[in-house]
């Protein structure tokens, strides 16, 4: 039998910026990924957006983040905030 540390994750990981902070332990992920339009050939930019578990409440809007597939959590909730790349800059947070 093999040892669990040795066994890679088979987890998706994706990085994407957080378009929003408003919910409590909870983050807004965008994530951007580059296709070719079959027909046209045309390069786009697709986004999708994914909500993510921030235990910690660490990521604030417009910062680089790395999330981690994960066990449903809520009702939209499937991912993990694993990892803060890059903090944004010039972002203010305002207290309502």
């Amino acid at each position: 039998m093999t040892d669990k540390a040795t066994i890679e994750s088979k987890k998706r990981e994706l990085m994407g910026e957080v378009i929003s902070d408003k919910m409590d332990k909870t983050i807004v992920v965008e994530v951007a990924r580059r296709v070719r339009h079959p027909r046209y050939q045309k390069v786009m930019m697709l986004y999708k957006k994914f909500y993510a578990h921030d235990e910690k409440s660490e990521a604030g809007v417009g910062d680089k983040v790395r999330i981690v597939e994960s066990r449903p959590l809520s009702k939209l909730k499937r991912w993990r905030l694993v990892q803060v790349v890059e903090k944004a800059t010039g972002v203010e947070k305002v207290e309502v």
